[in-house]
């Protein structure tokens, strides 16, 4: 098979992908996310119902969609910092400009969603879930960091566990002033100085340790 050739059939295979995506959000939206089933997308999206699976074997990454870049971005916030750049100033840039790009994997995915989310337990821990998978991934990324194999073994999980929480909550505030109806200007301005003091009080936290501030 030719570059041309896996390149229309990658491109195709993510036509499909986004199209699935696309009519599970609309169904999930007007009818809930407990219920609504694999075999409704897959009629919506006219493919058939192994094809939803196998491009998303578990129906919450359907709602979820994002997962896969919300769980390594920390990590890749860590991995890509600029030289002579601390992992926790890299994360706190990065957090900057996901308030200003109003970014989905920071939270900001609109009151219909957020809404969707709350009320669905199945969403709710599948969520947990990620924000668990995302500490790992950025305790794995601290643990690379040249400061921390000269740390302590639990040093990276200690700083990543802090970090990790950190996030978790600033996620969960966008969430929480979506569902109280503020629009995404005045959520990013209110985020802004919050966020700013919550990364103040994990440079305090950690300062004395190299993984995440050398």
């Amino acid at each position: 098979m030719g570059i041309e050739s896996m390149g229309l059939r990658e491109s195709k295979k993510q036509e499909t992908r986004q199209l699935i995506s696309d009519h599970a959000t609309r169904l999930f939206m007007a009818q809930g996310f407990e219920q609504t089933t694999i075999a409704e997308i897959a009629t919506a999206a006219r493919v058939a119902k192994k094809t939803v699976t196998n491009y998303f074997p578990r129906k919450e990454d359907l709602a979820l969609d994002h997962h896969e870049q919300f769980t390594a971005s920390l990590a890749t916030a860590v991995a890509g910092r600029a030289e002579g750049e601390s992992p926790l100033a890299a994360l706190r840039r990065e957090f900057t400009a996901a308030l200003d790009a109003r970014d989905p994997v920071a939270g900001f995915a609109g009151p219909d969603f957020a809404r969707m989310v709350a009320d669905s337990p199945t969403l709710t821990a599948r969520l947990r879930d990620l924000h668990d998978q995302r500490e790992e991934a950025l305790a794995v990324a601290l643990a690379e960091t040249a400061a921390a194999i000269e740390a302590s073994s639990i040093a990276p999980r200690a700083a990543a566990a802090l970090l990790g929480a950190a996030h978790r909550l600033l996620f969960r505030r966008i969430q929480e002033l979506t569902l109280a109806g503020r629009p995404n200007d005045v959520i990013a301005a209110t985020l802004a100085p919050e966020a700013a003091h919550v990364f103040d009080l994990l440079e305090g936290a950690l300062g004395d340790s190299p993984t995440a501030t050398a």
